[in-house]
């Protein structure tokens, strides 16, 4: 079993230009019930790593490799399901670098990331 898997998440959309995923808050929660930050960044590194493999594949260098991540938590959430959009900040030859927003079921922000992705030719 993978981490998606394990996770739940759920890729709905996924092209260069736009991931999107989604992933429950059930099973991805710390001791207190609330969705674990880590989650949040999980989600958020898969989505962006997504679209920098996508991006790889058209210049050639298909193996996207996380290099950076930063996350704000803005908004605790219970329950439901919270869904990641990824769009690109910068498509380069050797870089890709994607903004991610997670929101929850009334659309509400709950975390902002930040990915760069190295891009490798293998």
């Amino acid at each position: 079993m993978d981490l998606f898997e394990r996770m739940g998440i759920v890729v709905k959309e996924a092209t260069r230009e736009r991931v999107v995923a989604t992933m429950p808050v059930e099973g991805n929660t710390q001791p207190f019930g609330l969705l674990h930050g880590g989650a949040s960044c999980v989600l958020a590194e898969s989505v962006g790593s997504i679209g920098a493999a996508l991006h790889g594949q058209v210049i050639g260098r298909p193996r996207a490799v996380g290099v950076d991540i930063n996350a704000t938590h803005h908004k605790a959430v219970h329950e439901g399901t919270v869904m990641a959009v990824a769009t690109p900040l910068r498509l380069g030859m050797r870089i890709a670098s994607y903004d991610i927003v997670i929101t929850d079921d009334d659309g509400d922000r709950v975390c902002t990331a930040r990915l760069t992705c190295m891009l490798l030719k293998s």
